[in-house]
């Protein structure tokens, strides 16, 4: 959707306001049409792809040099959704952003169809890696990171990490390796929304203090309301400008944020069927009109 590191370039054409409101909007479909494709795949993981979305829209909308037109250039950005069942959301931002259509959305987890419940790099070219494994993808971003170093590449590398996922230890491991090797062309996000499939994290295995966690693991660490498109952006410069540090952006959000009934509630974290008119009401809380949500569904 951009063309360079839009916390720089994106800013001179427009005015912030401007930008955070374009955003705003992008995250506002990306809800909508993560709803809509787990109500058709009658499964899926709404809390945590509600909680992304003003991360997924601020990447894509903003700060990668990503798009269609750009995946056979060497020197794209990188983007790996490590919590790969955040997938709904990777697709509803990648419908927005030209990879693919709003009705491939209505295909979600069917026969046939490219859109697994998990990223299939095989399936979806504009997909970088497989994941679903918690943990691996980060390892992977990793990778990618040193193997563009090696090349003397400006492509800067993206991940998208769930706090759940930070409970496997593979995690830390890929977090020391990143700081041994000064990765300054990674940058790492939590969508620290505080819950995981079976409970709050604190009750299954407690992560805090994250941030000096990641801090003492060697990594340029910040935190930011995961909600605010405009802190997102200067965090993302801050990172761009971090020079022999990975940066590791600890993004506060609400699992289910922007609907009344599952916004910061454990149980629609996944593995869910939406109803009919529970995803009509989600949509109308989202501004879609009555003739918008009857040809969605």
């Amino acid at each position: 959707m951009t063309t360079a590191h839009a916390t720089t370039s994106a800013v001179s054409s427009e005015t912030m306001s401007d930008l955070v409101a374009k955003l705003d909007a992008l995250a506002n479909k990306v809800r909508q049409g993560s709803l809509i494709a787990i109500y058709h795949a009658r499964s899926g993981h709404p809390g945590g792809s509600l909680s992304s979305a003003e991360l997924f829209a601020t990447l894509y909308g903003a700060e990668m040099n990503v798009s269609p037109a750009t995946m056979s250039d060497p020197h794209r950005d990188r983007f790996v959704l490590s919590k790969g069942h955040g997938a709904p959301a990777l697709y509803a931002v990648g419908a927005e952003c030209g990879f693919l259509s709003n009705d491939q959305l209505k295909t979600l987890r069917k026969f046939g169809s490219p859109l697994q419940g998990h990223p299939h790099v095989h399936d979806l070219p504009w997909v970088e890696t497989s994941t679903g494994s918690l943990g691996q993808g980060f390892s992977a971003a990793i990778g990618m990171a040193l193997g563009l170093r090696y090349q003397n590449s400006p492509a800067r590398v993206y991940t998208m990490l769930g706090d759940g996922e930070l409970q496997e230890g593979q995690v830390w491991e890929a977090a020391m390796s990143g700081a041994h090797h000064k990765l300054d062309n990674l940058c790492a996000v939590v969508d620290y929304n505080k819950m995981q499939s079976d409970d709050l994290n604190e009750n299954i295995c407690g992560l805090e203090p994250l941030a000096d966690k990641f801090r003492a693991f060697g990594w340029h660490t910040l935190e930011i309301d995961g909600h605010n498109t405009a802190e997102f952006l200067a965090a993302l410069k801050e990172a761009g400008d971090t020079k022999a540090k990975p940066t590791m952006i600890i993004a506060h959000t609400v699992k289910g944020q922007g609907i009344s009934y599952m916004a910061g509630k454990p149980l629609w974290h996944g593995s869910v069927t939406l109803s009919r008119d529970e995803t009509a009401q989600a949509l109308g809380e989202l501004g879609m009109t009555e003739t918008e949500i009857q040809e969605a569904l």
